[in-house]
């Protein structure tokens, strides 16, 4: 499996902790950079030094939300082409049609138990550490 540049974009930094601790708990190669909002982590991704392979995003943040940024980054030419995909407590279809329509890579649901998280976080690691991305 190839390390990927992830950038995990969410609020919650007990999210942004499991996160980085399922990477750490599969020995993971891939380096996790973090951003609490939208506007972070397009802070983050204008330094060309950094590109990203995957960014994961929450969708209920303050000041820059990611249905927002979902819509920045698939107007821009630099950034439309990086698979985005969507780890949220919204099981609202309207939410995930919504997603989907604005060009997302996926979508999953934070299962409230860790072991149950931790599944669901490795296969979308494994799935896109052998998927060829190019953009």
């Amino acid at each position: 499996m190839k390390p990927l540049k992830i950038l995990l974009v969410d609020d919650d930094e007990i999210q942004r902790i499991k996160f980085k601790k399922v990477c750490k708990e599969i020995k993971s190669s891939n380096t996790v950079f973090e951003a609490e909002n939208g506007e972070n982590a397009l802070t983050l991704l204008e330094d060309k030094n950094k590109p990203y392979d995957l960014i994961i995003s929450d969708l209920n943040m303050p000041r820059m939300n990611g249905f927002e940024l979902l819509l920045k980054l698939k107007k821009n030419d630099q950034y439309k082409n990086i698979p985005v995909v969507i780890m949220s407590t919204s099981n609202n279809p309207l939410d995930l049609k919504k997603c989907f329509d604005l060009g997302i890579s996926g979508y999953f649901m934070k299962p409230l138990k860790y072991t149950e998280y931790a599944k669901k976080v490795i296969s979308l690691l494994e799935y896109w550490g052998k998927s060829e991305v190019v953009y």
